[in-house]
């Protein structure tokens, strides 16, 4: 018999043979690669660091987006009720202003705007003085403070007349006991 009938028959031929064993080879070479990585505890390690570290870095991001977007909520909310609060203030501190302003006398207005042209006077003259003695650096330094209460002036005069609102009620019920 030759080869050909052998082959008919079912015996591989050397070709065959050889493409068998090359299979083979790569089949348990790559059963030995899948066993030498479950036996590499520190590979393994490593991948499942990797991942935990990869984990952790998502969720920081997500809890940091959040923890931006709770900030910018509760910015917007806590200035929102500054606001309203901050009109509330000024509209008791008017209302305060032109019950005071209702109730004060005319002469006390009278002696109340004398008074203020005194003071007036006296602190042009304190300013003169002082302008006069007082080195530069202190000066520059008055003025700035000077322009903080200059652009701040209405809260500072409502806070003013509020005090003088109290006062006067608080007098007023002295006298009523």
């Amino acid at each position: 018999m030759n080869d050909e009938s052998q082959n008919k028959m079912g015996t591989p031929t050397p070709e065959e043979l050889r493409e068998q064993v090359e299979r083979t080879r790569d089949e348990l070479g790559q059963t030995v690669e899948a066993l030498a990585a479950k036996a590499d505890i520190k590979a393994q390690a490593k991948e499942k660091t990797a991942a935990v570290r990869q984990q952790a870095a998502e969720k920081a991001s997500v809890i940091k987006e959040q923890a931006a977007e709770k900030t910018a909520v509760v910015r917007e909310q806590a200035a929102e009720k500054a606001a309203a609060a901050s009109g509330q203030i000024r509209e008791k501190t008017e209302q305060a202003a032109q019950l005071v302003k209702d109730r004060t006398p005319d002469a006390v207005m009278e002696k109340t705007a004398q008074a203020a042209a005194q003071v007036r006077e006296s602190a042009a003259q304190a300013r003169r003085y002082a302008a006069e003695k007082t080195p530069d650096p202190l000066l520059e330094k008055a003025d700035r403070a000077a322009t903080a209460v200059r652009a701040n002036r209405t809260p500072l005069i409502a806070g003013g007349a509020v005090l003088v609102a109290f006062l006067l009620i608080r007098r007023s019920r002295g006298r009523n006991r």
